[in-house]
């Protein structure tokens, strides 16, 4: 039996719904509909992985670190209670160490590297949607955002869940292995404006902070965000696909420029 956290998520929800109808699958989420299990990471009754064999560990980043560690703890603490046998877990990219949500990430890969439990390693880079967000056009035609002259190596949403799915459904073959899965080519401001036909002009870091400290900002978000265009800024993130998205995918890797100027 395959089980899925995190399913009413960005990637989770992409993942399930790839597996919707795949046997022996359960798409675990906080608000279960029809079809799918209650697993909520904050509420231990709910982790009952009894014969589970692989569990798909969507990262449960939302939060600060304490509460992100205390959530992955719950996680494969169960696992291991239960006899599951390998736990897939959707991490962050090597570059992205200098970002402030990296150090959750870093602690649930040292975790599963100290548990019986086999392990496989999925390092997602920063996805385009979420570029989307964080640099999209103003009112004014100009994007904004304090990215610099750096560049990020962006990676479709949808082909990390296409990575996991696949990683998922065969687990053995890829037990004790960590891919880097970033995308195919690096992209900066300049690229942002000529793929929404709009320009660049960069704020800066504390124009930018002020503006995403408004009324109804989550406390945690704001460092996490400034402290992400800062790692693009100063150019951490450009390093783009080696070859384990190639390889992983059945298919091509989405253009993620494309993919950013679609839902910005």
């Amino acid at each position: 039996m395959l089980l899925i956290t995190g399913a009413s998520g960005a990637l989770g929800s992409l993942i399930a719904q790839k597996l919707a109808h795949h046997p022996r699958t359960l798409i675990g989420t906080r608000t279960p509909t029809a079809n799918q299990r209650e697993i909520d990471l904050d509420v231990p009754r709910t982790l009952d992985f009894t014969s589970v064999e692989t569990l798909l560990l969507i990262s449960a980043g939302y939060g600060e670190d304490d509460t992100v560690i205390a959530r992955h703890e719950a996680a494969i603490g169960a696992a291991e209670r239960a006899g599951v046998r390998h736990v897939v877990y959707t991490s962050l990219t090597a570059q992205g160490d200098h970002l402030p949500y990296a150090l959750a990430h870093r602690w649930t890969e040292r975790r599963l590297r100290d548990s019986p439990l086999a392990a496989t390693v999925l390092r997602n880079g920063l996805y385009a949607e979420l570029l989307a967000a964080l640099a999209a056009p103003g009112p004014d035609g100009r994007i904004t955002a304090p990215l610099g002259t750096g560049t990020v190596a962006a990676v479709a949403r949808e082909d990390l869940a296409d990575v996991a799915v696949r990683v998922a459904l065969d687990p053995g073959a890829h037990a004790g292995r960590t891919y880097e899965l970033v995308g195919a080519r690096s992209i900066g401001g300049a690229d942002l404006a000529t793929a929404t036909g709009t320009t660049y002009a960069p704020s800066t870091l504390a124009a930018a902070r002020t503006a995403l400290s408004g009324p109804g900002s989550v406390p945690f978000q704001v460092p996490m965000l400034i402290g992400t265009y800062s790692a693009i800024a100063a150019d951490f993130l450009s390093t783009p696909d080696q070859g384990p998205l190639h390889t992983l995918l059945p298919t091509p890797p989405r253009d993620a420029l494309r993919t950013y100027a679609a839902t910005a």
